[in-house]
């Protein structure tokens, strides 16, 4: 397990004259800084002595009843009693981990996925499999195949705008995934930070909600990217009661709890605004950042690049022409005052030196606009390996 490269560049990133589109850093004007204040003022106003003890590992009852709330929003049936509330969905992603894997066991990912994911998991000395993938997400024979192949402990998937790429898949391949872990006993791990943040009409609904998943599904949610990430409140729905135990005694052993005003703060939140009213209007400027950055980029990357434009989340993802290393590239970037994150880093397996990942929410349009011509001095004077050579 090494250090995340993305962590690192949050360090040079720190430097006000950057403009970064490395991290997915929600945008911080777009904050309820008001209606959050408002929540934490009454919660201190009526439970202040509660707010402020220990609470439950499992996390307080408004706000499992709040998560389960939002997952039946996304048509996934859920009951309070299956939702172990966390401290952000990363510390549920190592709480999964200790719970679930032993030293060897193989878990099957995507190739490229969440670096951090990889790192909450390597930790217990897993081994990863790469699955075959395409513009849908990860190719359900692939999957048969590797499950009959490997036989693995778990499978680790991003369905809805993925990080890095951005795919989301569609239904019709959604069906196709639970229906071959129906056939066997593999977990499926989850993640769904980023569904809300969708630019059309179109609900996607997690492979999890899936009845025939339920003695087998772990689904991470988080209102990092809707609400605010300083708030650190995540959740992992877990029907099996077996599991959802295992899972609380391991975080006793290391959190104890999520903070109790947080929690109480967040459920009461949700409980008195609408988030459809209060997504509506961050939704539509995420998604005018993206088409602008899009717009962009495809105006200076080199000949024969390709990118994707998203139907939500955070990030566009690119692949420069044969030759080309954006590890390389990064460097000259950051001189030139602007950051991206290299795509090697996400990969299990044969990583592809041409490829990177730009997170499209935290500068606004103008800015947006000035960081790519920043970029396009570098790509400029960039050039293939082996023309150098």
């Amino acid at each position: 397990m090494g250090e995340s490269p993305i962590r690192r560049l949050f360090e040079i990133a720190a430097d006000p004259s950057i403009i970064s589109f490395a991290g997915g850093h929600p945008a911080e004007e777009l904050f309820d800084v008001a209606g959050l204040s408002a929540a934490y003022s009454h919660v201190f106003a009526t439970a202040g002595p509660r707010a402020m003890q220990y609470g439950s590992t499992d996390g307080e009852p408004e706000m499992r009843e709040a998560a389960a709330a939002r997952l039946h929003e996304a048509n996934v049936p859920t009951a309070a009693h299956d939702m172990m509330i966390t401290s952000g969905s990363q510390q549920g992603l190592g709480l999964i981990a200790q719970a679930v894997f032993n030293p060897g066991d193989v878990v099957l990912v995507e190739s490229p996925t969440y670096m951090s994911a990889l790192q909450a998991f390597a930790v217990q000395g897993v081994e990863f499999k790469a699955l075959d993938r395409d513009e849908a997400g990860i190719v359900p024979e692939a999957l048969a195949a590797a499950i009959q192949m490997w036989n693995p402990k778990a499978v680790y998937l991003i369905p809805t705008f993925q990080n890095p790429t951005g795919i989301s898949m569609p239904a019709s391949r959604r069906q196709q995934i639970a229906d071959v872990l129906a056939g066997s006993d593999v977990w499926l791990i989850e993640d769904d930070p980023y569904s809300e943040l969708r630019f059309t009409d179109d609900i996607q609904t997690p492979i999890s909600a899936d009845p025939r998943l339920d003695d087998r599904s772990l689904l991470l949610g988080s209102l990092s990217k809707v609400l605010s990430p300083g708030v650190r409140i995540g959740w992992i729905r877990c029907p099996d009661a077996e599991l959802r135990e295992r899972i609380g005694v391991t975080k006793q052993a290391t959190a104890l709890q999520t903070s109790t005003i947080d929690q109480l703060a967040a459920a009461h939140y949700l409980s008195t605004h609408d988030m459809e009213e209060v997504l509506t209007p961050v939704r539509a400027e995420y998604k005018a950042r993206m088409l602008t950055l899009v717009e962009e980029l495809s105006a200076v990357l080199p000949e024969g690049s390709v990118m994707n434009q998203p139907a939500g989340g955070m990030f566009v993802w690119a692949r420069l022409p044969e030759g080309y290393d954006t590890q390389e590239l990064v460097f000259a970037a950051a001189q030139a005052g602007v950051l991206y994150v290299p795509g090697p880093p996400f990969y299990v397996a044969d990583p592809d030196p041409r490829t990177l990942r730009f997170s499209f929410v935290s500068n606004d349009v103008e800015t947006t606009r000035e960081g790519v011509r920043r970029l396009a001095t570098v790509l400029k004077d960039a050039r293939p390996l082996a023309e150098i050579a």
